[in-house]
């Protein structure tokens, strides 16, 4: 899937999906998608998400491992072989491992692996990510010009901010906004934390999978607007890309309704801002 230029003399800038996922479902690995989420309990593949950044304008995305093995590797990696609109993959590691570095070599040999990625949200030690063994395995990434993504609660932020400072030459970005409360409109300490983590250039943020975190079945575009306005405020629009979460979140709405959030949030921004969050900001992050 490519793009064609308008103007065959001025390249644009394509956009991009920064975050979503495929998998053939196994109810047994794929215990969290549960009974309430019944509607993705089943295969999403390249040739079903395809049409549907044609439809929406999308020219191409970034898929992001949602199993935490390294056959999920090879998995995206032959996924995104077979097509070309699949612009890079986010992958898993171990990152405590021993011979990090020696898989990190492995697959800094695809062109197509961009980075790595683990649910820190899952663990029940909230500062894993600060752990002597998990920091020496990112201390390894920049080297290969690997990218980490930081998929937390609002819990974890602080300890984000820890393990971003340690590194400052790293680049990071958080998953989903961090995941506020969205659903009873609670922000806590979210709103303090994200700013503060924020102030590290070398984070990103992607605002992406809020509607899983709002009213599934009663959310309005009313209600991301603050935390959105939030991240803008934090990240500005230099270091914010769009995701779609798909197909996790179609447990709340459609990829096209995803989409609108935040085009009408983004509506009267600069044409030259609206590409960075929409493709330029993934491109450069992800050196697509």
């Amino acid at each position: 899937m490519d793009w064609e230029p308008a103007n065959k003399n001025v390249l644009p800038m394509p956009r991009i999906d920064a975050h979503q996922h495929f998998w053939k479902f196994d109810p047994v690995r794929d215990s969290w998608i549960n009974e309430e989420m019944s509607v993705i309990q089943r295969d999403f593949l390249p040739a079903d998400l395809q049409p549907v950044l044609q439809q929406n304008g999308l020219d191409g995305c970034v898929v992001v491992q949602s199993d935490q093995t390294e056959m999920e590797n090879e998995f995206q990696l032959s996924n995104a072989a077979g097509f070309n609109f699949i612009k890079g993959v986010v992958g898993w590691i171990d990152l405590q491992s021993d011979d990090i570095e020696d898989r990190l070599a492995h697959y800094h040999g695809f062109n197509k692996m961009k980075g790595f990625r683990h649910v820190l949200q899952g663990e029940k030690d909230r500062a894993l990510m600060l752990k002597p063994a998990f920091m020496n395995g990112i201390s390894k990434l920049q080297q290969f010009d690997f990218t980490y993504d930081i998929l937390i609660f609002p819990d974890q932020l602080k300890y984000a901010a820890e393990l971003v400072a340690a590194f400052p030459d790293q680049k990071f970005v958080i998953d989903h906004i961090a995941k506020p409360n969205i659903k009873d409109h609670v922000a806590g300490t979210w709103k303090e934390d994200i700013a503060a983590l924020a102030g590290f250039e070398n984070v990103y943020c992607k605002i992406s999978g809020m509607v899983t975190e709002a009213a599934w079945k009663g959310w309005t575009k009313d209600d991301f607007t603050p935390y959105m306005d939030t991240v803008v405020e934090a990240f500005k629009t230099n270091r914010i890309m769009f995701g779609s979460d798909w197909p996790v979140c179609l447990v709340a709405a459609s990829y096209g309704e995803v989409l609108e959030i935040v085009t009408d949030y983004f509506d009267n921004f600069s044409e030259n801002e609206k590409e960075k969050i929409f493709g330029q900001n993934a491109v450069q992050f992800y050196n697509l």
